[in-house]
């Protein structure tokens, strides 16, 4: 079905790897259009209630390719345009999915790589992984990604690594918090997703939706009142939503919710 990517659905998880391993993954305009079609079957398929992105090779991305790079050289103001908008929309449905993401970075992400782990919820990758923002390199800005990197590692860190475009460890991606855990190797990796998998899909599959939607809105939001009425209005309806009665209610009769398949 795609070129350069596969899927698969395994438990409730649904996988998207990448798979251009000879150019290390680097975006192209097929990979962005097909990882964003497949980001939105995910969302859409109820067999799938956790994503996980990964890659294979050596590289989990390498950024922007170099063949597209040089026919975008040619292009003109609107193409560029709309190039740089299906990057964008290609985020965002990682971003937005109403499904938690995990990203499983198993070697160097540079650029648009980079841009795809912050745009994830969760993200956890081997000692020996590198991470860069080589944008100004090229005399270019990480515009589209900029959004996603800030959220995840702030405007301090940003203002650092955008601007120098250096090589930085997954030691340094961890404590500026572009990663939530680093491991030793690849079957470690394989471990800490599927915990956290494991975990994820003990929760209400509404509620982890409704929990994205709540972070997107209140994060950087003054707090004051109409910041307060969203977060009353948002547990009110949560509370009397079916699946918020079914989880109140295993609660209090010591059972299993309905969300959770019995062994």
């Amino acid at each position: 079905m795609y070129q350069t990517i596969l899927t698969e659905i395994d438990a409730g998880v649904g996988i998207v790897t990448l798979n251009r391993p000879e150019r290390h993954n680097a975006f192209d305009d097929t990979m962005i259009a097909e990882l964003s079609d497949a980001m939105e079957d995910m969302a859409a398929a109820p067999a799938v209630r956790v994503v996980v992105i990964s890659s294979t090779g050596k590289s989990f991305c390498a950024g922007a390719d170099l063949n597209w790079m040089q026919r975008a050289a040619s292009y003109g103001f609107d193409d560029n345009r709309r190039d740089a908008g299906e990057l964008a929309e290609m985020l965002r449905r990682i971003a937005d999915c109403p499904k938690p993401v995990i990203a499983r970075v198993q070697g160097p992400a540079y650029g648009g790589g980079v841009g795809v782990i912050a745009a994830c919820d969760m993200a956890v990758a081997t000692f020996e992984s590198r991470f860069a923002l080589t944008e100004v390199k090229l005399g270019l800005i990480p515009a589209i990604i900029s959004p996603h990197v800030l959220a995840a590692i702030g405007e301090r860190y940003a203002r650092r690594y955008m601007l120098t475009a250096e090589v930085f460890s997954a030691a340094e991606a961890y404590r500026i918090g572009l990663l939530h855990e680093m491991v030793a190797d690849e079957a470690a990796l394989d471990d800490v997703v599927g915990e956290w998998a494991e975990l994820l899909l003990k929760n209400g599959p509404q509620a982890l939706a409704e929990c994205k939607a709540l972070i997107r809105a209140v994060a950087g939001r003054p707090y004051g009142p109409k910041a307060i009425d969203y977060t009353v209005e948002s547990i009110a309806r949560v509370r009397v939503s079916p699946e918020g009665q079914e989880g109140l209610g295993a609660f209090l009769e010591k059972r299993k919710p309905n969300w959770i398949k019995p062994e």
